[in-house]
């Protein structure tokens, strides 16, 4: 019995729709599809716009500047995607609002629900990008050459 190729954490790349050519990790999968979708698709949480290069002798006003990244959240076809060899352990399944609109602690489940309603999908697109935000910090922090092979994959551009 084969191993199931496409799992949570999983780094794909979109090959159709808006987000063509964007890196994305899979949150959730749906094999048989339901009633919207009849089709097996996944939920994927990506980059749309990748943080920049970032030198030694920029300032933190810089840094800050160019480490900025729009994350989005879509459901894909499974045909729309390719599986990359890289794994990257992001917790995505439950995120947690810090600090904006007054909704600080409020917790956002990603699945179809939260993509239905525009404004869900707006908190979810604000907390994704706070957890991938610290996620990168957190990696150009222990940026020694011994980071993870596929959070520095995640987080550059894909060159085509």
């Amino acid at each position: 019995m084969a191993k199931k190729l496409l799992r949570p954490g999983k780094v794909v790349v979109i090959l159709a729709g808006r987000f063509a050519g964007k890196k994305a990790v899979i949150v959730k999968t749906c094999d048989e599809g339901h009633r919207e979708r009849q089709f097996g698709h996944c939920i994927v949480a990506g980059l749309e716009r990748c943080p920049k290069k970032v030198t030694r002798s920029m300032g933190q006003k810089k840094i800050k500047s160019r480490s900025n990244m729009k994350p989005f959240v879509r459901a894909v076809n499974y045909n729309h995607i390719l599986p990359t060899r890289y794994q990257v352990d992001f917790d995505l399944k439950k995120l947690t609002l810090k600090a904006g609109d007054g909704k600080e602690g409020e917790t956002i489940n990603l699945d179809e629900t939260t993509l239905k309603d525009q404004s869900t999908r707006e908190q979810a697109r604000a907390a994704l990008g706070q957890a991938f935000r610290e996620s990168y910090d957190a990696f150009e922090a222990k940026k020694d050459g011994k980071g993870k092979v596929g959070e520095h994959y995640f987080y550059t551009k894909l060159r085509f």
